[in-house]
């Protein structure tokens, strides 16, 4: 079982950007830290108004922004330009090499965001970009998929992404079956029973379980998670 707590995140803070990395990304190293199963990146981003990240590149890797607040103004070399508002979702394959920016177009209002990276399972593919808004009343609503079941951005491997989303006493079972999986919380807090578990999470922490791990969530508070269903990867 692997534990991340928020606290203990990489950090960045160059003024306009204020950023925690779960994994090991760009001045931060830890080797500890490298990701888990295919999720390479989760990188927590709170960016100033009308700033963000000029033009560079990115290759063979899935990318997703998932905007928690404020919004996200992408462009990129394909022709893509588009806002991404909070609650929306997108996905760009960098493929064989994309270049891009992401900023804030707001005066007043910071943006916080998600950005997620997943190592693909094929390469050098033409650059693809995909953005939604997916709704659901449900505790668990699918977002992402290897094959865009269900109205999902469809991902190039075998991962499936869900946003948990849970009121104050609510509870949920999840399970890794034969797989891996790794939840995140992206705001409130859980209490997690079972497989020997017993923990509390907040915003920013994080659990890796692996193969025929069940756990049960009870939110403390109202509560939103992320949950990944990962391949087997041995080390």
């Amino acid at each position: 079982m692997y534990i991340r707590r928020a606290k203990e995140r990489g950090s960045v803070d160059m003024g306009w950007l204020q950023s925690k990395h779960s994994f090991s990304f760009g001045h931060y190293y830890d080797e500890q830290h490298m990701g888990f199963s295919v999720l390479r990146v989760i990188n927590d981003d709170i960016v100033s108004p009308g700033r963000g990240f000029g033009t560079h590149g990115h290759r063979d890797m899935e990318i997703i922004s998932y905007v928690i607040s404020g919004s996200l103004k992408h462009k990129d070399s394909t022709g893509n330009d588009y806002e991404i508002p909070a609650g929306d979702i997108q996905r760009m394959s960098a493929g064989k090499g994309i270049l891009h920016s992401e900023f804030n177009p707001s005066e007043d209002e910071p943006v916080n965001f998600l950005q997620i990276w997943i190592i693909p399972d094929k390469t050098g593919i033409t650059p693809e970009y995909e953005q939604k808004t997916i709704t659901g009343n449900g505790e668990l609503t699918p977002l992402v998929s290897p094959d865009g079941r269900s109205n999902t951005l469809r991902i190039h491997q075998d991962a499936y992404l869900y946003r948990v989303s849970l009121a104050k006493d609510n509870c949920l079972p999840l399970k890794s079956h034969d797989r891996f999986g790794y939840l995140h919380v992206v705001r409130g807090s859980l209490s997690l029973t079972g497989s020997g578990t017993d923990l509390v999470l907040g915003a920013g922490d994080a659990i890796g379980v692996e193969q025929a791990t069940s756990l049960d969530l009870t939110a403390t508070e109202d509560t939103e998670a992320i949950w990944f269903d990962l391949p087997v990867v041995n080390a």
